[in-house]
């Protein structure tokens, strides 16, 4: 398993558009079977940043499975509004230093 961290910079009158377009855009990540989970978080301290959390099945199922696959076209029509507002994507292993609830 594999976590890509996606982090946006959204100006306020943003924050509801957002969210809306990733509502959309989540039944795709529902559909693909190498999405594990996913969840988009909201900053307290500065609104209008944002993380989108997905667990994919690895980097290679997500960029060779997912990307040229049947859901991403839609996936990408529904938050390609908001690519510019990237800060950051990435991939990122998981260490051994973790808890589950």
């Amino acid at each position: 398993m594999i976590v890509e961290y996606i982090r946006y910079q959204v100006v306020p009158e943003q924050r509801e558009a957002l969210v809306a377009a990733y509502q959309q855009a989540a039944a795709q990540l529902d559909a693909a079977p190498e999405c594990l989970r996913y969840e988009l978080s909201e900053c307290e301290e500065e609104a209008g940043n944002f993380i989108l959390r997905i667990e994919w099945e690895s980097t290679q199922a997500h960029l060779q499975g997912f990307r040229p696959g049947p859901h991403f076209a839609a996936f990408f029509a529904a938050v390609r509004g908001f690519y510019a507002s990237i800060q950051e994507m990435r991939h990122y292993r998981p260490t051994a230093v973790s808890r589950a609830s």
